[in-house]
Parts: C-alpha cells; structure tokens; sequence
C-alpha cells in the first residue's frame, strides 16, 4: 500500500497555502509532517482526506486518485483524527463515537466481528473501561483517544492525524505514539500525523516532511531531515540534535 501526493497546489482565495506539496509514505511508515503555524500542515490533510479539493495535483492510494473514489471508498482508505473535532449527538457513550467508525463497512447491520474491531480498538486506546461514558464527560486527552480508536476501528490504509497528542500527558503521549507505530508496522497501513514535538518526531516516525509557508523545505528519513539546520531554518530556533 502506497500513498503519494502529487503537486498540490491549495489557496483560500488569493492567499496559496500549499505551493506544489510532493510527499510518498508507504505500507508500515509512520510520516511526521512538522512546521511553524500557518505553514499549511492541517490543509495538506484535509486535501489528502479529500475534504478539499486542490486546485492543481493528485492524491494517489496504491496508484488510484481519490478523486475517482466515492465518498465511501475514500472513506474506507482513508481514517481521519482532525483538530478540536466536535461529535454533533447529544451526549454519546464512548462505545457509540467508537462504533461510528465501523459505519463504511456496514452494509445492513452491525455484526459480531465489527463488535471485535470497536472493542479491540478501544482497548488498544486504553479507552476500554470509559465505554459507557458519555463522549462530553470525558477530559480533553480522554477525548482524544477516543477519537483515535474511533479512526483505528475503519481499518483503512492511511491514517491521518492531526496533533494526536496536542491534548495528552507525557505518558499518554508515549502510549499513544507506540500505539500508532506498533499497530503500522503489524497491520501494514501507513499514517501521517501532524506533530508539533521534534523529540516525538524524532522517535516515533519513519520519515517526516518539513513544511515551511506552504513549501517543502526537506523531506526524508527523520534522521536525515531533522538537523540543527534545518530546525533553524524553519522554526528559526537554535537547537541540538543528539542521538541518546
């Protein structure tokens, strides 16, 4: 399984976002996409999610544009954690939020293994003991990782996410990261996640892209693209980087 972005281009209005974005990630890899606000992170998933359509490029899985697929395949390819997402139902349990990810895969009714993927993945989140719990009860990175498992139980090919541990502890945000990385290298998807952290970056991801005012300024192995240098050029901090 490949993802690959092509080329794109993306403005509101006069203002260009991204500025011809080329980034691949495939089966088993974790891709950190890093940058200063404003630099067009959250924007290059949503047009990789095909919630915006950009004006010049393509999104390919395994070689087929997204723009060919129906909402539902795309759906079905692609799980989406997104910033401050809002679940609009009065009060929900946990169960229920985790279960609306089974929603591409049903055709009539829910049925014994999408029961096993919804509990799997909410003890996967360590979410399983909130289950009854209503979804507005619960703490900011309580939220979080429920949002997660909810991606987790479309079992898709890419897994989006953005900022997963903005709202998250230390320990959490560990636990959530070796989470993702173990169940990429078991299940041979891919993600792409949005992380603020260099040291998580650093740890956690395969490759990662650095994206400065809607331009790629390096992309590559982790180890190879995060550098003092390149830190500094765009984040404009000084910093050391060591290997410990």
């Amino acid at each position: 399984m490949t993802l690959s972005v092509q080329g794109i281009r993306f403005s509101f209005g006069e203002k260009e976002v991204l500025k011809g974005v080329s980034l691949d990630v495939g089966s088993d890899e974790v891709l950190g996409i890093l940058g200063p606000n404003g630099s067009g992170k959250t924007t290059l998933l949503r047009c990789i999610n095909d919630i915006l359509i950009p004006s010049q490029g393509s999104v390919l899985i395994d070689d087929k544009d997204i723009r060919s697929m129906t909402r539902l395949e795309v759906s079905k390819n692609i799980g989406y954690v997104p910033q401050n997402s809002k679940v609009e139902l009065c009060t929900p349990s946990v169960y229920e939020i985790v279960k609306m990810g089974r929603r591409p895969h049903i055709t009539w009714q829910y049925g014994p293994k999408d029961e096993e993927v919804i509990w799997r993945c909410m003890e996967e989140m360590n979410v399983k003991s909130l289950a009854s719990a209503s979804f507005d009860s619960l703490s900011s990175g309580q939220s979080q990782r429920v949002l997660l498992a909810r991606a987790l139980a479309q079992e898709a090919n890419v897994l989006l996410l953005d900022e997963p541990t903005s709202n998250l502890d230390v320990k959490y945000q560990f636990e959530v990261m070796t989470t993702v990385r173990n169940l990429v290298r078991e299940r041979g998807f891919c993600a792409c996640a949005v992380i603020h952290d260099l040291n998580l970056a650093m740890r956690f991801c395969d490759k990662v892209v650095l994206l400065k005012d809607g331009e790629i300024v390096a992309k590559g192995k982790t180890e190879d693209v995060l550098t003092s240098e390149n830190v500094k050029e765009v984040f404009g901090v000084d910093s050391c980087v060591m290997e410990i």
